[in-house]
């Protein structure tokens, strides 16, 4: 779309909005959301033309008031920063495009796209930092069920993210945990019930009624397995 008021309600982020029109002016090209439409804190994306010591200090004062608000606090980068990074983060810039949602200003997308190997390379990153965390952690909480529990929960919304991408590789689209689940025990060939498991913590780490002590040996075998998977990835494809 290209118009200067894009095409969603702003909801909580509307307060983030009003301030980065008012200190970026015309520099402010596009604001967009991104991510689950019902995050909390919601966020999002400011590109602007510049950004100076000055543009920073007065977002400072009003980081507080965003927070109250809803709102995360925004990244801020220049179009050609956001297209020149999306080599060094297309996991993080790449679930951005795939889930954005224009709330003010043109599409500021356009004609960019993230390369399969840029996008492997950081699979294989993050499962790598993801299974030595898993077993170093381990050691480092000695085993005690609580810190466990706490050690899963917080790396299963990294390791749906990881899942995510690695569908987006293989052209798979995901739109729910069911389907990302059914892609993991089909390609990577993962256990469905693990991973439907870890999908459940990484949605709700408290309410999801999985006995996140008794998954962590599967939830580590998992992770071992899709280490493997990424590894090869290229000569399974063939691409």
């Amino acid at each position: 779309m290209d118009n200067a008021h894009g095409d969603t309600h702003p909801g909580p982020l509307a307060v983030a909005l009003h301030d980065l029109q008012h200190i970026f002016g015309e520099r402010l090209q596009a604001f967009v959301a991104y991510g689950d439409a019902d995050a909390a804190p919601a966020p999002s994306l400011a590109l602007v033309r510049s950004i100076t010591a000055d543009d920073l200090g007065a977002c400072a004062a009003r980081t507080s008031s965003w927070h109250r608000a809803g709102c995360a606090t925004p990244l801020l980068l220049t179009r050609d920063e956001f297209a020149g990074s999306l080599d060094a983060f297309p996991i993080e810039y790449g679930a951005i495009l795939d889930s954005h949602r224009v709330l003010f200003g043109g599409n500021p997308f356009a004609g960019l796209t993230i390369r399969d190997e840029d996008l492997r390379r950081a699979c294989e990153v993050q499962v790598k930092s993801l299974l030595v965390h898993l077993r170093e952690d381990y050691l480092e909480c000695r085993a005690r069920p609580a810190d466990v529990a706490a050690l899963v929960a917080d790396s299963a919304p990294a390791f749906a993210q990881l899942l995510r991408r690695l569908a987006r590789l293989d052209d798979v689209v995901c739109s729910t945990s069911a389907e990302l689940a059914n892609y993991a025990c089909g390609r990577p060939k993962l256990d469905a019930r693990v991973v439907s498991d870890v999908l459940a913590l990484s949605r709700n780490s408290t309410a999801s009624g999985v006995d996140a002590v008794k998954v962590y040996p599967e939830y580590l075998t998992a992770v071992e397995s899709l280490w493997r998977f990424v590894d090869s990835w290229r000569a399974t494809t063939g691409r």
